[in-house]
């Protein structure tokens, strides 16, 4: 697996998650259960991660619909 995203925003999680499924690549969001150590503050990021032959494909599909890669 290889990070593709990194956002405080969960919005942008979902939105970069369901545009990836809709394209056939899997994804696996990391950290998401940093809330409960936070808060619930958002201070910590969560990881988009997908399989490294997708990578390239699916940073393409971030760059058409102008998600920040967050890096």
């Amino acid at each position: 697996m290889k990070e593709l995203l990194r956002s405080t925003d969960p919005t942008i999680i979902a939105f970069a998650s369901a545009l990836l499924q809709g394209e056939d690549i899997d994804c696996f969001q990391m950290d998401v259960n940093m809330s409960v150590l936070e808060g619930g503050i958002g201070i910590f990021p969560r990881r988009l991660m997908v399989r490294e032959r997708d990578h390239a494909r699916a940073e393409r599909v971030m760059r058409d619909n102008e998600i920040p890669l967050g890096r």
